[in-house]
């Protein structure tokens, strides 16, 4: 079934080269000479560009909401814009029950602010434990996904999957009664590079899982290289993947220039300029394989700016106006809706919205950052400008 897919990862997974990378908004790099913008950007229009973009209104399929009050202060952020959400279940502890997901549910709609029209679509944190009897429970709930996360992959992962060959039980059931699993797409081994992990966790992990389990529907989430992109657009149509605003727009580069940049860093990690170029023609591609993931993740302020930060970037405030402004760059605005708006719920099986959302060539400055329970979080791009902004009603 992934012959192709296998013969194409013989030959595309490569040690990358060493040309040079170009810079990545908002921080050039130091002596680079280059501009900020992708090479892409030479397709955006000046006088005759689009001042204004309606769209249906979007939903996002990857977001961290947290819990208590940093979650009261971050969930209306996302119910702004957003229609639906999935919702990552890497708690502490992680939420791995159908009653604990359920719970959490009703916090998050608590935190909803009256008259906002939002719905969180939540999921379960799969474990070596992970039964069919609890894939039942959660379909017949209406949970929609389990989220694998190799054990210490990223944050609050330690209660993660160990051997695919554990829950392998639990996978054949999830194939069986539609429920879908949304992968963080990485090994965890420490002699791997940790810019080759997602390479090497498609080749040894996901490859000879869809070998075992070939109708499990599979979101690679938040792909960051060249070589995903290129093994979800080959692999048949129950493999798809969310595509983050960062790992269109912004290469390794921006982790250091002119100093270390702590809220620049997220997981999996920005690649190389190859890399982005490939996710960006992906999430502009008009490809249904693709689609909205934020990954907005808030972490508080001291704990990004310490001797052992956090991974995460927080984007909820501002995704749309980025995402609006990398499809500009792509010359491809025609191609936002169906990235933002449609092939998601369509790969979930789920409505497509009614409602619709107008975004402006208004530029917006990013605040320096948001309230987050008893701190601050610090948001993608804080202090810049990003050209487009959503049209309040």
């Amino acid at each position: 079934m992934f012959g192709v897919a296998a013969r194409m990862l013989k030959t595309t997974f490569r040690c990358p080269n060493g040309r040079p990378l170009a810079a990545s908004r908002p921080f050039a790099a130091a002596g680079a000479g280059a501009s900020s913008r992708p090479r892409a950007a030479a397709a955006a229009a000046t006088s005759d560009a689009v001042q204004t973009l309606t769209i249906t209104r979007p939903d996002d399929w990857h977001l961290h909401v947290r819990d208590g009050q940093p979650m009261r202060d971050v969930v209306p952020h996302t119910a702004r814009h957003f229609a639906r959400a999935i919702i990552m279940p890497n708690l502490v502890p992680p939420v791995n029950t159908t009653q604990a997901a359920l719970d959490y549910r009703s916090r998050i709609l608590s935190a909803v602010p009256a008259g906002s029209d939002f719905t969180p679509l939540m999921t379960l944190y799969l474990t070596d434990r992970t039964t069919p009897e609890e894939v039942h429970r959660a379909k017949e709930a209406g949970i929609v996904a389990f989220k694998l996360y190799p054990a210490g992959a990223t944050t609050n992962s330690d209660s993660g999957v160990t051997d695919l060959n554990k829950p392998i039980a639990a996978l054949k059931a999830m194939a069986e009664s539609g429920v879908l699993l949304l992968v963080h797409g990485e090994v965890t081994d420490p002699e791997v590079d940790m810019f080759d992990r997602e390479a090497v966790f498609i080749r040894s992990k996901l490859l000879p899982l869809l070998d075992q389990v070939p109708n499990l529907k599979v979101v690679m989430e938040h792909i960051t290289t060249k070589d995903a992109a290129e093994f979800v657009a080959s692999a048949p149509a129950n493999v798809a993947a969310s595509i983050t605003p960062q790992h269109m727009l912004m290469n390794r580069n921006a982790l250091f220039a002119k100093g270390l940049r702590p809220h620049n860093y997220c997981l999996p990690i920005l690649k190389r300029e190859k890399h982005r170029e490939a996710v960006m023609g992906a999430a502009t591609s008009g490809s249904p394989k693709f689609f909205l993931g934020t990954d907005s993740a808030p972490h508080a302020k001291h704990a990004k700016e310490s001797s052992c930060g956090c991974a995460g970037m927080f984007s909820a405030p501002v995704a749309l106006g980025i995402y609006a402004t990398a499809f500009e760059k792509a010359g491809a605005l025609d191609k936002l809706e169906g990235f933002a708006s449609f092939h998601g719920p369509d790969f979930y099986g789920l409505p497509r919205n009614t409602e619709r959302l107008t975004l402006v060539r208004r530029p917006q400055r990013v605040p320096d950052s948001y309230v987050f329970g008893d701190s601050e979080v610090v948001p993608m791009w804080a202090g810049e400008e990003v050209p487009w902004s959503v049209m309040e009603a």
